[in-house]
């Protein structure tokens, strides 16, 4: 029974939040299929992501070990940021962008959540069944929100690269939105990893920097669909009772 809750407690708020960045995409929202198939493959893409991470952290550990805060600083923003992010991205990529679905600049935001609360989730589980549900009832308000407002943050670029006017500015975009989310998700996490030496204090300003970036992808989402209103991808009265039900 204690596993079962376990799981649960690390599973529904995954999805509550899917929930959640669904809604916002309610006017045209795209299909549930192939929302299902880049949350898949995010889940999927936890393999190569731990493989590549065990290999570099081992890698740091041997040169680095011994300056802490070298080592955390690395672990924190390659091992962890760097690779989680790229292949979040890599799936959006190749299971989305090329989409016809894909047809709008907040697709974008609404493929890399998925994307990447689709890989949170299977973390998740894995943080869970290791220490239990105080750590499933902590995440569901840090590290879930935190994994999609990041990805969210790159699916903004994402979309607004898939409509770039040249290829050149597509894909720097695209590697603005990478870069931005590997610093948001590199911070959270070094804060966490340097608790042995600078305490908990520090840490507690991940809840600023969850809240902060929240409300940015909150008027990303409202500047991609007015993009998407001025360039004729969405219907301007439509998108009018989007505004203002959910978007203030």
């Amino acid at each position: 029974m204690y596993v079962i809750i376990s799981l649960a407690l690390a599973i529904i708020p995954a999805f509550l939040w899917l929930f959640y960045y669904y809604k916002q995409d309610k006017i045209k929202p795209e299909p549930k299929g192939q929302l299902t198939r880049v949350f898949v493959f995010g889940i999927l893409s936890i393999i190569p992501v731990l493989i590549v991470e065990i290999i570099l952290d081992n890698f740091y550990q041997i040169f680095f070990g011994q300056f802490f805060i070298t080592y955390i600083f690395l672990r924190a923003f390659i091992v962890a940021a760097v690779c989680e992010e790229f292949f979040k991205l890599i799936v959006v990529l190749v299971f989305a962008y090329r989409s016809p679905h894909f047809d709008e600049a907040v697709d974008g935001i609404i493929y890399c959540i998925f994307a990447s609360l689709g890989f949170a989730v299977f973390e998740n589980i894995l943080y869970v069944l290791d220490t239990g549900y105080t750590t499933a009832i902590i995440r569901a308000f840090t590290a879930l929100p935190l994994h999609a407002i990041v990805s969210g943050l790159m699916g903004y670029y994402v979309g607004q690269a898939k409509f770039a006017s040249s290829r050149q500015l597509e894909q720097n975009l695209i590697i603005k939105g990478f870069l931005i989310a590997v610093i948001l998700h590199g911070t959270y996490n070094f804060l966490l990893f340097a608790i042995p030496v600078f305490g908990i204090l520090p840490a507690l300003l991940n809840i600023p920097l969850i809240i902060v970036s929240f409300s940015v992808l909150r008027k990303k989402i409202r500047l991609a669909i007015e993009d998407d209103i001025q360039n004729g991808r969405a219907v301007k009265k439509e998108y009018d009772i989007l505004l203002n039900s959910i978007i203030k």
